[in-house]
């Protein structure tokens, strides 16, 4: 249930945060599966998982780590935060819950290292269709909401999550965006005015709606911080890096998790066009039978006028 407050500080600021939305051994055991994935460099794969990076010297994602088990298909819909998500994605009653409530677009574990950071990305400004906050009607309509979660207690030092609270409405760009924006040498939010670092423990949680300005801060302490967040949009939004659900992720899945992950059944419509293309291959079978017949039969034999025959 999302309480006013809630609700009111997510219009206000972009971004709730959840104290102690997963328990002490929720934590532990996510910590203990990551463990057990090797590291690897971007672009290697283990199993499903995928090793990536954005471009910037911001550490290493592990996408589709829905994939990487158990524990991490429990946070798909998980009761901590799934009704805040489905609150601030707003539809439903409308065709946004055609296919389903919700949609993730894009899920990963994140590790940062000391000296690593992300610059500032995102923001009201330009206005952008999938991140964009939006209410109307009565009811939120934002493009993609993100679920941030700590792995590892963040403080001072650290590379916290930074953001701009009230980015997500504002009509211009900030000033100093560019200075501090994400690019491939390297940048961090830090010093920016009007940013703030969100500190957390292990469990919390940050629901944010991605149109709000936000990166982080630079890591300067020994070890590593780790988080997982998941984006969530409409059902009928479609995968940020092309990638897909496996199939046996799919058949072990909850039908309710199962119509977040995939709300459109995409192997129906694959055997649909499967269908079309072989009507259309027994349609170009039968022209070219029809076509060779009239070429081996002998040429018919011009028919006499008979009116010009009388004449004669």
């Amino acid at each position: 249930m999302v309480s006013d407050l809630e609700t009111y500080l997510f219009d206000l600021r972009g971004y709730v945060l959840l104290k102690g939305a997963l328990s002490a051994d929720e934590v532990s055991t996510l910590n203990a599966t990551l463990d057990d994935i090797p590291r690897m460099e971007p672009g290697q794969w283990y199993g499903h998982v995928h090793a990536h990076s954005y471009g910037t010297k911001d550490g290493l994602n592990l996408q589709q780590i829905y994939e990487g088990g158990e524990p991490f298909e429990a946070l798909i819909d998980h009761p901590s935060w799934i009704d805040h998500v489905k609150h601030f994605v707003g539809g439903e009653g409308s065709f946004d819950y055609h296919h389903g409530p919700l949609f993730i677009d894009e899920n990963f574990a994140h590790f940062r290292q000391p000296g690593e950071a992300i610059g500032l990305h995102s923001g009201g400004y330009p206005p952008i269709h999938r991140n964009q906050f939006r209410y109307h009607g009565g009811r939120f309509m934002c493009g993609q909401v993100n679920v941030l979660l700590a792995l590892t207690d963040i403080s001072t030092g650290d590379g916290g999550t930074m953001i701009i609270p009230g980015s997500h409405k504002s009509n211009f760009s900030h000033p100093h965006f560019d200075q501090y924006r994400m690019n491939s040498e390297g940048a961090s939010v830090e010093g920016i005015e009007g940013a703030v670092e969100m500190h957390m423990e292990k469990g919390d949680a940050i629901v944010f709606v991605d149109g709000l300005s936000h990166g982080s801060a630079k890591r300067i302490n020994p070890g590593e911080r780790r988080v997982v967040i998941y984006r969530y949009g409409p059902s009928w939004g479609n995968f940020r890096h092309g990638y897909q659900p496996s199939q046996e992720l799919l058949a072990r899945l909850t039908p309710e998790r199962r119509k977040i992950v995939q709300p459109l059944d995409l192997p129906r419509v694959r055997v649909h066009l499967i269908r079309i293309d072989h009507v259309f291959a027994d349609a170009t079978e039968q022209h070219r039978r029809r076509r060779d017949g009239r070429r081996a039969r002998p040429p018919r034999r011009r028919r006499a006028n008979r009116r010009t025959d009388r004449r004669r």
